[in-house]
């Protein structure tokens, strides 16, 4: 698969060296979640998973300055049996799970509206730079089902099990500021800087060296998931993975020379 072939719900570019740009785009629907949107997402990230390539950092945005993604496609869903809507969630889970699994720093440019599987895959990404009109909420109990693409549980590691069970169990929304102060959010901005600042923190991802940030990215994921001391031993085995690299001698003779090192991913 090239990553930058044409896609029906998907606009892929590659705005700065190493750094991917993943536009949600289904204008009419306020970027709604289709089937179509998650074999899209599925066919980008799950390659990515262990073979990541010379990608560095990706971004994922909505198109417009409205929405991010309302969530999945209601219309799409209305009349589908309970075999077919079976089908459709397990090709959202596969997104989903691949975009948390991806060894790449994945971030969150949430433009707009961001609900439900919206707001799920949003908090699939690593982090959240967010507009400061961008709206969240997980509404899923409000329709009879549950969030389902790691709401339940990546939501309450980022702000606590309390708040986020007001937040499920009520279908609450709640907006940027709110979420930048649980620490849901990592930076706002105003609607039209969003980008400029999602696209320098991918930059400056993407100038450090690719297979550091990769171990200390899977280091903090994994070792957040078992005890300290399993946690510490998985950080030293991620920390020995750098020390034969070429990038970490690149690394320390940058440093000693007084220049800007110049990684390769080796």
């Amino acid at each position: 698969m090239s990553r930058l072939e044409k896609f029906e719900t998907l606009i892929v570019s590659e705005p700065a060296p190493h750094v991917l740009l993943i536009e949600l785009h289904r204008p009419e629907t306020r970027n709604a979640l289709n089937t179509q949107m998650g074999i899209e997402l599925r066919r980008i990230f799950s390659p990515l998973v262990f073979t990541p390539g010379e990608l560095r950092c990706i971004i994922i945005t909505g198109t417009g300055d409205k929405a991010f993604c309302s969530g999945g496609d209601l219309k799409q869903r209305k009349g589908m049996t309970d075999h077919e809507w079976r089908l459709q969630h397990a090709i959202f889970e596969e997104a989903f799970y691949a975009v948390m699994d991806c060894p790449i720093p994945v971030i969150a440019a949430v433009n707009g509206v961001a609900y439900a599987g919206g707001c799920e895959l949003a908090l699939a990404c690593d982090f959240i730079y967010a507009s400061d009109q961008a709206r969240f909420a997980l509404t899923e109990v409000s329709i009879g089902i549950m969030p389902g693409g790691g709401g339940t549980q990546n939501l309450p590691r980022a702000i606590g099990e309390r708040k986020a069970k007001e937040l499920i169990l009520m279908a609450k929304p709640f907006s940027a500021r709110e979420a930048l102060e649980w620490g849901m959010v990592s930076q706002l901005f105003e609607g039209a800087d969003l980008m400029q600042g999602a696209l320098e923190g991918a930059k400056r991802i993407a100038d450090n060296a690719p297979i550091s940030v990769r171990q200390a990215k899977k280091s903090i994921h994994h070792g957040l998931q078992v005890d300290l001391k399993t946690g510490l031993h998985f950080e030293v085995q991620a920390y020995d993975r750098m020390i034969s690299t070429e990038d970490r001698h690149e690394g320390i003779l940058a440093f000693n020379e007084k220049r800007k090192p110049v990684f390769k991913g080796r």
